[in-house]
């Protein structure tokens, strides 16, 4: 092999290798940048209702960890939704069942989704049961969307590049099984 070509490969890797450590490196602060909220921190009211802020991300939408029933799932907050919309694979992972078909639309164009319930819907120590849900099985890169079956139990409001997402004082989380 020649000294140029042994030098070019040299020069080709050391660029490759640059590349994946920077990739390496940034991939914490690119994943911030699209959830903010990874860690969601939660408060209690003086009335003891849970709550929780969540900061917008660079896109300007409201995107955090939560957990359906068990399963870790990354949420997008859409008050649009009617329901909570979960992809197909955390339903899976989820144990949720799939009941009727029906033609849904979404961002992709037309699609068939499936109505489901979801046993637990959490978002920092905010915790609704008995949620009725959507399972659309090609939702992309979108775990769940956070639709109005769950964010019509809370109270919320906007507040420049904050969210704040509160349960109504006084109310057991809606088909909560521990309530009296």
């Amino acid at each position: 092999m020649s000294t140029h070509k042994t030098g070019s490969t040299m020069y080709v890797l050391a660029v490759a290798g640059l590349i994946a450590l920077l990739t390496w490196l940034f991939s914490d602060r690119i994943a911030e940048q699209r959830n903010p909220n990874r860690e969601v921190m939660s408060t209690r009211t003086s009335g003891g209702a849970a709550r929780v802020v969540l900061l917008r991300n660079r896109a300007g939408h409201y995107v955090a960890s939560g957990r359906i029933e068990d399963v870790a799932a990354e949420f997008i907050v859409d008050t649009g939704a009617t329901d909570v919309a979960v992809s197909a694979d955390i339903a899976d992972a989820a144990g949720l069942r799939r009941g009727q078909p029906r033609a849904v639309a979404t961002a992709n164009g037309q699609a068939i989704a499936y109505t489901t319930r979801i046993g637990r819907v959490q978002l920092g120590d905010i915790v609704e049961h008995d949620v009725p849900a959507t399972i659309v099985p090609n939702m992309g890169d979108i775990q769940v969307l956070l639709g109005m079956s769950f964010l019509s139990r809370l109270d919320f409001r906007q507040r420049g590049d904050r969210l704040e997402l509160e349960q109504r004082p006084g109310v057991a989380p809606r088909g909560d099984p521990n309530a009296l």
